[in-house]
Order: C-alpha cells, then structure tokens, then sequence
C-alpha cells in the first residue's frame, strides 16, 4: 500500500459500489476498457482529461467530491510519493 494511495484504487471502489464492471463504467466514462483497467490496477495515472471525466462520471450519478481538481491532487500526491521513494533509493 502506498501512502497515499493511487487514485486508481478509489476509482475501482467507486464502480464496486455502483455495482458496475470496468467494461460498463468505461463506457460511461467514455474511455476504453483497457484504459481504465490500467487506471483501477495502478498501472497508469490519472490525466486531465481523464480528470475531466471522472468529473462528469460522478456529477451523473451523484457523488460528491468527484472534481477534477480532486483527482488531480489524488494523483499528484501519489507521483511525488513515488519521487521520493525512488529518490531515497
């Protein structure tokens, strides 16, 4: 676990609770089923764009604090966590 956490990881919570698949949510995000599989299993970040989306994903179904902002901080902190991981190295 890193700390923090990739933003991957609440995303992935996100569409358990929604009850979706990654395959139902990246339609509804609007992004394919391999990019947002890479997000939820950490192997990609979270850009603007896909901030952007996010954004709207939750505004649609009704979660607070889905801002692209949000995202963008989530994903910020996680990669100068991992600068300073590999830095000490």
């Amino acid at each position: 676990m890193h700390n923090p956490p990739h933003p991957g990881g609440t995303l992935k919570e996100a569409i358990h609770e929604l009850g979706l698949t990654v395959t139902q949510a990246a339609k509804e995000i609007g992004v394919s089923r391999v990019a947002l599989s890479r997000i939820i299993n950490q192997q990609a970040g979270i850009s603007p764009e896909m901030a952007l989306r996010l954004e709207d994903w939750y505004d649609a179904h009704g979660y607070k604090g889905g801002r692209a902002r949000v995202w963008m901080k989530m994903q910020v902190a996680y990669d100068l966590w991992q600068a300073r991981q590999n830095r000490a190295a």
